[in-house]
């Protein structure tokens, strides 16, 4: 399913986080847990890259003509309310440290809150976007791996 000509560790990132977010669209907690474990385990500084690229990516398909801060809390509100049914793990500082950290406006390593926890957190944010805009997340995760590489490739000045 994915590029043969990535390296193993950006196969590694996409089968995880495919396997994550499977759970998460399924409401399937223990799969999450399982999923997000994996991913854990892998390069910490890519997995956090892809996932604020997804994130970004589909924050943007959601509102192409931009973000507003109600836009947020719209997402946060909707993301925690749906994911407390079936995963009583989840952490709303998480999500907000998610969202903001995808934007932007908060540096993810040196927000306090709970910083594993972010994965998983991830996760449910990545899932509710993908319901609310109802597409498949395979596209969003081979583009936020690519631009990952594409911007490695490019030399400094």
């Amino acid at each position: 399913m994915w590029p043969t000509h990535w390296p193993a560790v950006a196969r590694d990132i996409a089968e995880a986080l495919d396997a994550a977010i499977v759970a998460g669209r399924a409401s399937d907690a223990s799969a999450l847990t399982e999923a997000t474990e994996e991913l854990a385990a892998l390069p910490a500084e890519q997995v956090g890259a892809v996932l604020a690229g997804v994130v970004r990516e589909l924050l943007e398909t959601l509102h192409p003509d931009g973000l507003t801060g109600e836009d947020v809390q719209d997402v946060l509100t909707r993301c925690a309310r749906a994911a407390a049914l079936w995963f009583p793990a989840v952490d709303v500082d998480s999500l907000v440290t998610v969202l903001t950290g995808a934007l932007g406006v908060a540096d993810v390593e040196e927000d306090p809150r709970r910083p594993e926890r972010a994965v998983e957190a991830a996760i449910l944010v990545i899932a509710d976007l993908l319901s609310a805009a109802e597409v498949p997340a395979d596209g969003y995760v081979r583009r936020a791996l690519d631009e990952i590489a594409r911007a490695e490739t490019v030399e400094m000045p």
